[in-house]
This record gives structure tokens, C-alpha cells and sequence, in this order.
């Protein structure tokens, strides 16, 4: 066999996938608890145990490759210049990146801004400011006050490209570190976040894996090229979009509820999907994350049985208040325990339910009639995801579930909520092997391989399970 080794360093759990490139199958899979805050090899030794078992001894892997979320992810803060435009841009860029969000901040920065962010201890700061030939007056000011701060962390600065040379020689001439490149909003209408993205990995390669101690396993592997969520990013992209030899599957969803956050991840324009509906706001980016820090499965269970209210998950669960509240705590109590009794299932089953069916509204964007002095209009702020083809639901909770399908379906478009534009009919599947991430992986080396496995391996649910 012809084996790739796909291993993402998890805050948790270190994952492994021995893929076949051949046959296009998952030939073993392994896991074991992470050990980065010691040694990460420790974790990776135990995992590569398992994984030889399995396999009948290690063989020469072609690839080994790695992601990482491990060591509390890729802590980044934004700065931009207006909360809603460049800041918001920054913060698309920053979350497409694979990073976890720690402070976005807007307008000119004071004292006790740059004292928080330097608190905040971020490993990169994204700086943003002013479209091309705009304002260049903030950005600079923001850089100054960042050159004169304690902050240690890589830079990018992806703001006014007129400003860019003087704002990068700013921090550098400060013995900051920082990297120019292409502006994140370079017109009131267009996004360009991809260039910081490329920015944020090359430093993510080059810098954070040394600062997370990932780099203690560098002589057992070829890169570690990504954050694991960028690398689930990349996976459902080329899901969407295929090869020159391989027909994509169009527009699609991802879905991921965790123990601390539930991620949305959509790939497709999200234009107005009916005529005369006209776009607000800022251009939505193609490969698009969101990650809801209040919609966790044990971590923020009670902040979102506290959102969604505990009378409608009791309902959902068909249980009575009080045997929601007593399973409520007991998951608050531990939340490392997995279900067991009928109840529990029951009550986690509503958790999710309730996760990506929030998760997903507030990724989804909207429609409403607005009222003008020509007659109402129709406006649409956000990405129309009502054509969405297929929904991947990625995630234990969502692969060891009963009846995956059921779970599903509740983020799809309803007509009680006609302003939401979820999607309406899409096929749904199960992303059982956990192959996202590696696909989004063997994609940069070996693309049509990570294709095949990415997309022979979805599980449809539901009646595409049985058409």
C-alpha cells in the first residue's frame, strides 16, 4: 500500500489517519490524549502504538503531514479601522485562517487598547485600516502606538496599501516583527482576505509551531501546514469546488458542534438567490468560518441552555424542566462524561440540536422588506445559503449520534423563520472518518487523492442514505 500519515495535534486528543492513496480508503485510525504541554511527543508515540496495531507494524508513510489546535489554537486579535467595514474584514480573514478570535478591536487605538491587547497575549495580531487610497492616517497612528508597546507577537498588516511600507517600517524599526501584505477591503465592495490568510499560515509554519512546542515531533514529519479548522476549511473547498479531473460537489456546509464552540463553515458566493433582492453590507468571503463561543456541548452548555431556554430543550428532549436541569448539571459537573441512560442521550441530543440550528442562523445571512420612499424593497445582509447542495456534519457528536439525520435537519430553512436563508433542500452527510481535515491536508501535495477520499468517504443520512 501506497499510505499517507494525516495527524492533527488536538488541545485533547492527538488523531491520526493512515490513508491508502491507492485504493482511496482509511486503511487504521488511532488517538491518544495530547501531551503538548510536556512533550508532544509522548502523545504521538502512544497514538503511533495504537496505530501500528492496527496496521500490523508502521510502514514508510509517502506524506506526514500535521495540523494543530492544540496549546489553545491560534490565539489571534484584529484591529481595524471601522467596526463594521475593515475591522469586520479582518476578523473574516482572521477566522478563515483557522484562528481562534481572542479581541477585535476598531478606531484608533488608546492606552488601555493597547494594554488589554498586549494582556491578551495573542500569537498574531492582524493590522487593517482604510481601502486603497482611503484613510491611511488611523492605521499609522495604530501601528506607532503598537511599535511603542510590549507586545511581542508577529504582525501582519494588511491595511491601505499606501500605508502599508510606512506602518511595516514603523514596528519593524521597533524590533516588532511584521509582515506586509495585500489589503483586506481594498474597495467598499470587495474583500481580499486571502493574501492575509497565506500570510497568517506562513507564519503559523514558520513561528507558532516552534511557540506551541509542535515542533518537538518536526524530524517524525514532512510540515505541520495548518491550524486543524483552516485545514477543515481547505478540505470542504476542495469538496465544493473539484478538480480539472474531478467534479466538485457545489455549494456546501459544514457544521462542527464541540465541547467549547460550534463552527459553521460554508463555501460558495451566497448571492441573492432570487431576482430584485438587493446585497447589503460587506461582501461575504466564498470560504466563510464562524465560530460561536456561547454554543459549546459541555464547556458553554449552560450559557446555551441559558440562550435558547431550558423549557425549549427540555421540550426537544421530551423531558420534564426538572430532569433537564438535573442533566444540565450533570454535564456542567463533568464534561468529560459521555452519555449512558436513555435521558442523557435524550438531553444531548437537544444540546446539538440546538447548537448548529443557532450556529447555522447566525452564519446564514438574511432577508427582510425594507421600506423606502420608492416602495418596499427586498435587502439581503449576509450569505444566502438557500441553495446549498449538502450539509456535512463533522464532529462526535454529530458522528456517534443515533440518528445523525434527525440532528441535520434541524439547521435547514423553515417557514415559520422565512427572513433566514438556511439551506432548504440540501442532501446531508456524516463526515465519519474525520477526513476533513486531512483532506484539506493531502490537498496542498496530493489533490486528487484527497478528493476521492474526502468525497468517497461521506455517509449520507437521511433519504439519500437509501436512494
Amino acid at each position: 500500500m501506497s499510505l499517507a500519515l494525516l495527524i492533527d495535534f488536538g488541545s485533547t486528543y492527538t488523531k491520526l489517519r493512515a490513508l491508502d492513496l491507492e485504493a482511496c480508503t482509511v486503511a487504521a485510525t488511532a488517538q491518544a490524549p495530547s501531551t503538548v504541554t510536556t512533550d508532544v511527543n509522548v502523545g504521538l508515540d502512544a497514538a503511533l502504538s495504537l496505530l501500528a496495531r492496527e496496521l500490523g507494524g508502521l510502514p514508510h508513510f509517502r506524506h506526514r503531514l500535521a495540523s494543530s489546535s492544540a496549546a489553545g489554537g491560534l490565539r489571534m486579535v484584529t484591529v481595524g479601522l471601522v467596526r463594521e467595514l475593515t475591522a469586520e474584514a479582518a476578523r473574516q480573514a482572521a477566522l478563515g485562517a483557522g484562528a481562534r478570535l481572542v479581541g477585535s478591536f476598531a478606531y484608533r487605538l488608546i492606552a488601555a487598547d493597547v494594554a488589554h491587547i498586549a494582556e491578551l497575549s495573542p500569537d498574531i495580531l492582524l493590522l487593517c485600516g482604510g481601502t486603497d487610497g482611503g484613510n491611511s492616517e488611523v492605521i499609522l497612528r495604530n501601528a506607532r502606538a503598537l511599535a511603542e508597546s510590549a507586545l511581542s507577537c508577529p504582525i501582519v498588516v494588511a491595511g491601505n496599501r499606501e500605508a502599508t511600507d510606512e506602518a511595516t517600517a514603523a514596528l519593524n524599526a521597533a524590533g516588532k516583527m511584521a509582515l506586509p501584505t495585500a489589503n483586506v477591503m481594498p474597495a467598499l465592495d470587495r474583500l481580499d482576505i486571502e493574501p492575509a490568510r497565506a500570510a497568517i499560515r506562513d507564519i503559523f509554519m514558520r513561528r507558532i509551531v516552534a511557540a506551541k512546542g509542535i515542533d518537538r515531533a518536526s524530524a517524525r514529519l514532512d510540515h505541520v501546514l495548518m491550524p486543524t479548522p483552516a485545514a477543515v476549511l481547505e478540505g470542504a473547498r476542495l469538496l465544493a469546488d473539484g478538480l480539472p479531473s474531478r467534479r466538485g460537489h457545489g455549494p456546501l456546509a459544514v457544521v462542527d458542534p464541540g465541547g467549547a464552540t460550534t463552527d459553521v463553515h460554508s463555501i460558495g458566493v451566497g448571492e441573492p438567490s432570487e431576482a430584485g433582492v438587493i446585497k447589503y453590507g460587506l461582501p461575504e468571503p466564498y470560504a466563510k468560518r464562524t465560530v460561536e463561543g456561547d454554543l459549546g456541548m459541555r464547556y458553554n452548555a449552560a450559557t446555551m441552555v441559558s440562550a435558547v431556554g431550558l423549557d425549549a430543550i427540555a421540550a426537544d428532549a421530551g423531558l420534564t424542566a426538572a430532569a433537564a436541569q438535573a442533566e444540565l448539571d450533570r454535564v456542567v459537573s463533568d464534561v468529560e462524561a459521555l452519555p449512558g441512560r436513555e435521558t442523557q442521550f435524550r438531553f444531548d441530543e437537544a444540546l446539538v440540536r440546538a447548537a448548529i440550528k443557532v450556529a447555522m442562523t447566525r452564519h446564514a445571512g438574511t432577508r427582510e422588506t425594507v421600506y423606502t420612499t420608492q416602495g418596499p424593497v427586498q435587502v439581503q445582509r449576509g450569505k444566502d445559503l438557500t441553495g446549498v447542495g449538502l450539509v456535512i456534519g463533522t464532529g462526535g457528536a454529530i458522528v456517534h449520534a443515533r440518528d445523525p439525520a434527525a440532528i441535520l435537519e434541524v439547521l435547514l430553512a423553515s417557514a415559520t423563520e422565512p427572513g433566514s436563508l438556511r439551506p432548504r433542500a440540501p442532501k446531508l452527510a456524516v463526515d465519519a472518518h474525520y477526513l476533513l481535515y486531512a483532506a484539506g491536508l493531502l490537498a496542498q501535495v496530493e489533490p486528487v487523492a484527497a478528493f476521492d477520499l474526502a468525497s468517497g468517504n461521506l455517509q449520507f443520512v437521511g433519504n439519500e442514505a437509501t436512494s
